[in-house]
């Protein structure tokens, strides 16, 4: 389905399957056995289950529903961020809701999908997280975007920003880069955050081009997504 190179000498991506819904679990083992060069590691119903899943076949990807019972999917995300961390989490879920995307990005999800995504969309997320790259719905894109120009969301008191000691930033981000990664975050064009920085266009471009590949955005959207899931931005 994905004009994508398969061959990888660490062999392929191993997935495990998440959802409460049988029917819905069913497609999605059948939909990723047929996929080249990623595999299904196992399948789970719940949160509970999928952590203890996890924990014994250590997949690149876990492709996580949302809303479950015994253990909800943020609060399984979390839980897998801390003891497997280096799988991750990809949401595929019905809602694009606030209640939904902001405490599953808080919970470190490093892609959200709702379940109108299409085949190829799924595939294409699959791979683009387990390279460590950010992937979101268009829709959640948008509303991640509306939220910050709305101030729902707002940067959150951050120590680095005035200087060291500070704590550690993510993915080698400089101060100055988590600076402008909040200004994005906020809606800045470049020009506004050259004004507001007193600096060249250039140099803001050549920040923005770093920021975007440590934490690997595609475009703004997605650095809104990572600078929330990161603590860099806080719920209003």
């Amino acid at each position: 389905m994905s004009d994508v190179d398969a061959t990888s000498p660490a062999g392929p991506i191993s997935v495990l399957v998440v959802d409460d819904q049988q029917v819905v679990r069913r497609g999605l083992v059948l939909l990723i056995g047929m996929l080249d060069g990623i595999e299904v590691a196992g399948a789970a119903c719940d949160g509970a289950e999928a952590v203890e899943l996890a924990l014994k076949v250590r997949p690149d990807v876990i492709l996580m529903d949302l809303g479950m019972p015994v253990l909800d999917g943020v609060q399984a995300t979390a839980m897998l961020r801390e003891k497997l961390p280096d799988s991750a989490v990809l949401v595929l879920t019905t809602y694009a809701d606030d209640s939904s995307v902001f405490p599953a990005l808080r919970a470190g999800a490093l892609g959200y999908l709702t379940k109108d995504a299409d085949d190829d969309q799924v595939e294409a997320a699959i791979r683009s997280v387990h390279a460590g790259r950010t992937w979101l719905d268009p829709v959640v894109q948008a509303r991640l975007a509306s939220a910050v120009r709305s101030g729902e969301v707002v940067p959150a008191k951050a120590s680095w920003a005035e200087g060291p000691p500070g704590p550690a930033l993510p993915d080698g981000l400089t101060p100055r880069e988590a600076e402008v990664l909040v200004l994005i975050a906020q809606g800045l064009s470049n020009p506004e955050i050259c004004d507001q920085l007193v600096v060249s266009r250039a140099t803001v471009k050549t920040h923005i081009n770093r920021i975007f590949a440590k934490i690997g955005a595609a475009d703004r959207a997605q650095a809104v997504g990572y600078a929330y899931r990161n603590n860099l931005l806080a719920d209003d």
